[in-house]
C-alpha cells in the first residue's frame, strides 16, 4: 500500500512538473514561432507557422538601429558587471572579515534597502544625474547598476566569504603575505562560484533593464535594446510586431547561453552563499 501511494505521489509530482514546464515554455515558444512567420501580426490561428521566414531578422538589422542598440546594451552590461562585481567584492569581504564601528548599522541599512523596489528612488536618482550632467549618458546607467549590485547581492557574497576558513588567511600572513595578496591570490580564486553568480545577476539586470534606461536615455543613438525595441512598436503607426518578436529572441540568446555555460558555478555560488550568514 505504501509503495502504491508513493508511486501515485511520484506520478502526480511529475505531472505537475510537466504542466508547469509547458506553461513556462509556451510564451517563449510562441515568440520564437511568431518571429519566423510571414506578415507583421502576432495573431495566428496556429502555433507553428504554415511557412517559415527569416525576413524579420534581416529587416531588424537593415531597417532599424538594432546593431547599435545591441552594442550600447553590451557596453553598459559589461562595464556594470566589472565595476559592480569589484565593488561587491570589496564591500562583502570587508563586512565578512573585519569588525568596525557601524558594521551592524550598515548591514541593517542594506537589509532595509532590499525591501524597497528600486523604482521608488528613480526621481531622486534622476534629479541627481541631472545635476551631475549625466542624463542621456551610458555612464549614468553604469554607475546606478554598479552601485545597486551591492544592495542586491551583498548578503549572498558575505555568506560565501563566511564559509572560507580564516585559517587560510592567517597562514598566508604568517608567510609574509599582505592583505592585498591574501585578497587577490587566495580569496578571489576561492570565490569563483560566488563571483559567477553575482556577475551573471548584474549582467542580466543591466542587459534587460527597461524602466531606468527609458528614464535616462533620450536619443536613439544612446538607446539600449529594451528601450529601442519598445520605441519601435510603440509609435502611432507601427505594426512591426513580428520584427519585435525577432528582436526579443535575439535579446534572450546571450542571457540563455550564459546561464547554460555557467550553470554549475551559478548553483554552487547560490547554495554556498546561503549556507552560512
Amino acid at each position: 500500500m505504501n509503495s502504491r501511494s508513493a508511486r501515485v505521489k511520484l506520478g502526480v509530482s511529475y505531472m505537475l512538473l510537466v504542466i508547469l514546464t509547458c506553461v513556462s515554455l509556451f510564451p517563449a515558444l510562441w515568440i520564437i514561432m511568431s518571429s519566423l512567420k510571414e506578415g507583421n501580426s502576432l495573431y495566428s490561428d496556429t502555433l507553428i507557422p504554415r511557412t517559415f521566414t527569416v525576413e524579420h531578422y534581416r529587416d531588424l538589422f537593415e531597417k532599424t538601429k538594432y546593431p547599435l542598440w545591441f552594442m550600447n546594451t553590451l557596453k553598459v552590461a559589461v562595464l556594470s558587471t566589472l565595476f559592480g562585481t569589484f565593488l561587491l567584492l570589496l564591500t562583502s569581504y570587508a563586512i565578512s572579515r573585519f569588525r568596525f564601528a557601524g558594521r551592524k548599522f550598515a548591514l541593517n541599512t542594506l537589509l532595509v534597502l532590499q525591501m524597497f523596489p528600486g523604482f521608488m528612488a528613480m526621481i531622486a536618482i534622476y534629479v541627481l544625474l541631472n545635476t551631475m550632467g549625466l542624463l542621456n549618458s551610458h555612464w549614468a546607467l553604469i554607475l546606478v547598476y554598479s552601485s545597486g549590485a551591492i544592495i542586491s547581492n551583498v548578503f549572498v557574497a558575505k555568506g560565501f566569504f563566511d564559509t572560507i576558513p580564516k585559517s587560510l588567511e592567517d597562514a598566508a600572513r604568517i608567510d609574509g603575505a599582505s592583505h592585498l595578496k591574501v585578497f587577490f591570490f587566495i580569496i578571489i580564486p576561492l570565490a569563483k562560484p560566488m563571483l559567477t553568480y553575482a556577475s551573471l545577476m548584474i549582467f542580466n539586470g543591466a542587459f534587460l533593464d527597461f524602466i531606468f534606461a527609458d528614464l535616462v536615455l533620450r536619443t536613439e543613438d544612446q538607446r539600449t535594446l529594451a528601450v529601442g525595441l519598445y520605441r519601435m512598436v510603440s509609435q502611432r503607426n507601427s505594426t512591426e510586431f513580428t520584427m519585435f518578436a525577432a528582436g526579443a529572441v535575439l535579446v534572450a540568446l546571450p542571457i540563455t547561453m550564459l546561464f547554460l555555460l555557467l550553470q554549475r558555478n551559478l548553483v554552487d555560488g547560490l547554495t554556498a552563499g546561503a549556507s552560512k550568514g
